[in-house]
C-alpha cells in the first residue's frame, strides 16, 4: 500500500556484511539505517548499550524522538514485557505458521500485540525522519517472516550470503563488542561445524521469505558495490540520481548512524574502502575448511561458492 513505511530487511546468518551493506545504503538521502533493530527491547532499552553515534541509548536524541513520536516515549511502555512478546513469536520454528495464509487464531493472539508494538516503531522513525526507506539488518528468517504482519509496513526481503568458509572463519575470531554497558564483552565465538550446519539452515529459510529477486552474495556487492547499491535501493523503491557516499569507485564515506546493534563497523566514520575480507583462504587450517565445505555441501553449488 502507498501509505505504508517501506522498509528493505537484510536476512543473512551472522558476519555475512549485514552492518557493512547497512551503513552504506543508510547514506543514501532518504534513507534511514537502523541497525538490527531486532534487538531494541532488550541491548538498547534495557541494558542501555551504546548506540551507533557513541551515546548510551537513553541519551541518544534521535532515539528519544522516536520513542515520544511512538509511544509517548519510552518510559511509557515496558521493554521487558515487549521482549516477551517477541520471545513468543519471532523464532525460527514459527516461520511455517508465518508463511500461512491464515493465521491460527492462537498464534495470531499472541502475535499481534507484539506487531503493533514494531508498527509503532517503524512508523515513528519514518515520520521522524521523512525517511522513504528504512534498512534494517536484523537478519533473522524469523523477523523477515514476522515483517509481513506488521502494520503499516511494506517491507522487502534481502537474503545476504557469505561464502560458508568465511563466515566460519569469522565466527572463530575474538571480538570485543566496544557498545556494551557492563564491562568487557565479546562477540560470540562458534565453531566451524555449527556454524555450516547453521549455514545451511540460515539460507534454506530465507530462500522461502525473500522477495522476488532479492538474493545478494556478499562477494558481488564487494566487487561492484555502486552497481549493488543501486540494485537494492531499487529493490526498495528508490531510484536515486547519485549515491553522493561513494567519494570513488570502491570509497564511501561514512557518516554518524543511530543504528541499534551490529558488528563494530557500525561505529565507524569517515572514508572506508570496500574490499573483500578472504583472510580465510590463507589462515583458516585445512582441516577446518574441509570440515566446512562438506557440512554446507551441495548449498554451496546453489550460490556458486566453488568448493
Amino acid at each position: 500500500m502507498s501509505g505504508d513505511v517501506r522498509v528493505l530487511f537484510i536476512g543473512g546468518l551472522g558476519r555475512s556484511g549485514s552492518t557493512l551493506i547497512d551503513r552504506v545504503l543508510g547514506q543514501t538521502p532518504g534513507v534511514c539505517s537502523v541497525g538490527e533493530l531486532v534487538f531494541l527491547w532488550d541491548r538498547a532499552l534495557s541494558a542501555n548499550e551504546l548506540c551507533g553515534c557513541g551515546e548510551p541509548f537513553g541519551a541518544c536524541p534521535f532515539w528519544k524522538e522516536v520513542g515520544d513520536a511512538a509511544f509517548g516515549g519510552w518510559d511509557r511502555i515496558d521493554p521487558v514485557s515487549i521482549r516477551a512478546w517477541q520471545q513468543r513469536v519471532d523464532r525460527n520454528r514459527y516461520v511455517p505458521s508465518m508463511l500461512a495464509p491464515s493465521l491460527a487464531p492462537r498464534f495470531r493472539a499472541r502475535l499481534e500485540p507484539y506487531a503493533e508494538a514494531m508498527g509503532r516503531v517503524y512508523g515513528a522513525i519514518a515520520s521522524v525522519t521523512g525517511a522513504k526507506l528504512i534498512v534494517d539488518s536484523s537478519k533473522h528468517a524469523s523477523t523477515a517472516a514476522f515483517l509481513r504482519h506488521v502494520p503499516g509496513v511494506d517491507a522487502r526481503i534481502l537474503q545476504l550470503l557469505r561464502d560458508p568458509h568465511g563466515v566460519a572463519w569469522s565466527w572463530s575470531k575474538t571480538v570485543e563488542r566496544p557498545e556494551a554497558s557492563d564491562g568487557v564483552s565479546f562477540m560470540a565465538r562458534v565453531g566451524p561445524a555449527r556454524i555450516a550446519a547453521r549455514w545451511q539452515g540460515y539460507n534454506a529459510l530465507l530462500a522461502l521469505v525473500r522477495s522476488p529477486g532479492g538474493a545478494l552474495r556478499y562477494e558481488d556487492f564487494v566487487d561492484r558495490p555502486q552497481h549493488a547499491t543501486r540494485r537494492l535501493l531499487a529493490m526498495g523503491g528508490l531510484r536515486p540520481e547519485s549515491l553522493p557516499q561513494f567519494v570513488g569507485p570502491r570509497t564511501v564515506r561514512l557518516d554518524v548512524d543511530h543504528t541499534v546493534a551490529g558488528n563494530p563497523l557500525r561505529f565507524r566514520t569517515g572514508e572506508l574502502e570496500i574490499r573483500v575480507d578472504e583472510e580465510w583462504r590463507t589462515a583458516m587450517p585445512r582441516a577446518r575448511r574441509a570440515l566446512v565445505g562438506t557440512l554446507a555441501f551441495p548449498s554451496t553449488l546453489l550460490y556458486r561458492y566453488v568448493p
